[in-house]
């Protein structure tokens, strides 16, 4: 039996064992997303170096799923350029997870919401432009999540 949201065992082990727990101080980026109110919240945190995401770390308060996927983005993104971190999708998160009951398809949208607002603080902090496509999601997820 896998639970009564039918887990993957992908989603249990992050659940259980979740990798990049924490926070970094001084961060060059973070994002929040979420909303106590619904029950998860979601904080991401990036230490960048030449465009790089060096270092990638969340604080999340929510349900299992809530923490997988915060968990399995930091394993996506860590290493990646900038540019190559703003193409996460939801659809990657649930496939590195091999999956997510319907239900619960909505914290994958969590965590790249809070990635998205990670690279946003990251670029604003450092003066650098803000890509159209990620100032109108900054815009809609500032809407979504108040």
């Amino acid at each position: 039996m896998r639970g009564q949201f039918n887990y993957s065992k992908k989603v249990l082990k992050h659940f259980r064992n979740p990798h990049n727990l924490g926070r970094i101080d001084r961060a060059d980026g973070t994002g929040e997303v979420g909303n106590l109110a619904c029950g998860d919240v979601m904080k991401l945190y990036l230490k960048v170096k030449d465009n790089v995401i060096e270092d990638v770390k969340f604080e999340t308060y929510g349900c299992a799923a809530a923490i997988a996927t915060s968990s399995v983005i930091t394993d996506l993104v860590k290493g990646k350029t900038i540019e190559e971190a703003m193409q996460m999708t939801n659809k990657s998160v649930i496939d590195s997870l091999d999956g997510l009951p319907p239900i619960k398809i909505h914290c994958s949208l969590l965590s790249v919401d809070a990635l998205s607002e990670a690279i946003y603080d990251f670029l604003k902090k450092s003066k650098k432009d803000i890509p159209e496509e990620l100032e109108k999601r900054h815009q809609r997820i500032k809407i979504l999540h108040k």
